[in-house]
């Protein structure tokens, strides 16, 4: 899941939403939904190339529960998420849907709702509750119960390293992941995770949205750890000009360092794949001036570019490189080898598009990451929702939602 910056909030909250429920009954004291017969278009399982695989997702910390027992260590969400107003009634994981105890009811839904795989993430500071040493083999055991039960009913496990979540002592211990030795430790984990759980689990990636962590984590504390300059959030401590890229190049190193690890040691007996996990985002110029297609294209390389680039060919994108300056890491020529092509594979995580436009901004007298992107975001939309209660099984509604957005 990602949250947005402030200026894609700005967008979001001018929508204008309309729903269509479709109402439910109550049979025999069961509350069942009525018959809906929708027209698909000819889509179904069969227009999808053979291999194509359908899943669901979660994330450790928003799934499991049990976030202070059983040995688990607390990781940065569990101390920033007491903060009043972060989660809609200052709601915490501690119980959340608690998949910890009842993940074969979660894993038989996904098995009846007719899907290939599940892929959850794995808590870090559940198997290692200091982020280093000592192992948690309580944690260990959920794991293993929850890959085999999946395997039992057929879903394919997909296991994601990092959603989010670093332990709690590493943040204590050297600032997280605003300090290089966060690489090491993380590769350290990930090769527990391989040499564990890899004789099943044959898709991995190490980190989910890692632009998110280091955008919303460090340049408008939205996310936690909650750091930033005090001209681009409410926060205590940090600098949006040059943490949220110093958290960028270690995610990247740690990725690579855990790649390097899984290639060397565990690929060719386990016959597996690793890669990691993007939040995208498309920008379209809003007019076809040169200026709007400029930011359109500072937009697409801040965001997305920021981590593909690197993996592919080794180095930030070039327009990063002109702004950003001096703040910007670079990556030295073993780096460089370690991090290009460290992926089997990319997950996409597309979320929408927006148009933009050159804002002809001054130059800021204190930087920040979005900031440098010296874009504006067009949110003149119209937003029509249907959403459709389809399908209730048992207790659990299934909701599809259908989004037309209208830019004007």
């Amino acid at each position: 899941m990602m949250m947005l910056d402030s200026q894609q909030h700005q967008c979001f909250y001018s929508m204008f939403f309309f729903f269509l429920v479709v109402l439910v009954s109550s049979v025999n004291g069961v509350t069942v939904p009525e018959t809906v017969h929708l027209d698909t278009g000819g889509l179904s399982r069969d227009v999808f190339p053979k291999g194509f695989v359908f899943g669901v997702a979660t994330s450790a910390y928003q799934v499991e529960g049990m976030a202070s027992k059983e040995g688990r260590g607390p990781s940065i969400w569990d101390v920033f998420i007491k903060k009043p107003g972060i989660v809609a009634n200052n709601g915490t994981g501690e119980v959340s849907v608690d998949q910890y105890h009842r993940y074969k009811e979660d894993i038989d839904l996904i098995a009846k709702l007719n899907f290939d795989q599940y892929r959850f993430s794995i808590s870090w500071s559940r198997i290692f509750p200091n982020g280093t040493g000592k192992v948690n083999w309580k944690g260990v055991a959920y794991y293993n119960r929850l890959i085999d039960y999946l395997l039992e009913k057929g879903i394919t496990p997909y296991a994601n390293l990092y959603h989010y979540d670093l332990p709690l002592a590493l943040e204590l211990k050297y600032n997280g992941l605003l300090s290089r030795n966060v690489v090491k430790d993380f590769a350290d984990y990930a090769d527990f995770c391989f040499k564990t759980f890899g004789d099943r689990v044959k898709n991995w990636m190490t980190f989910n949205e890692p632009r998110v962590v280091a955008a919303l984590g460090y340049d408008n504390g939205f996310f936690a750890p909650g750091r930033c300059s005090k001209e681009y959030g409410n926060c205590t401590a940090g600098n949006s000009g040059t943490e949220p890229y110093t958290v960028a190049h270690n995610l990247i190193l740690s990725h690579a360092a855990a790649a390097q690890r899984y290639r060397e040691k565990y690929q060719e007996k386990q016959k597996g794949r690793i890669g990691i996990l993007l939040d995208f985002v498309w920008y379209e110029p809003l007019t076809r001036s040169k200026a709007d297609n400029y930011a359109a294209q500072r937009a697409r390389d801040f965001h997305i570019g920021w981590f593909i680039h690197p993996l592919v060919y080794g180095e930030y994108p070039r327009t990063m490189q002109n702004i950003v300056g001096n703040r910007l890491p670079k990556f030295t020529k073993e780096e460089v080898k370690l991090v290009k092509g460290s992926i089997d594979f990319v997950g996409i995580n597309q979320y929408t598009t927006y148009y933009m436009y050159d804002p002809h901004n001054q130059k800021p007298k204190v930087p920040g990451y979005q900031s440098d992107w010296n874009a504006g975001f067009a949110c003149k939309i119209l937003v029509i929702v249907i959403t459709l209660l389809a399908t209730m099984l048992t207790n659990f509604i299934y909701v599809r939602n259908y989004f037309l957005f209208l830019y004007t």
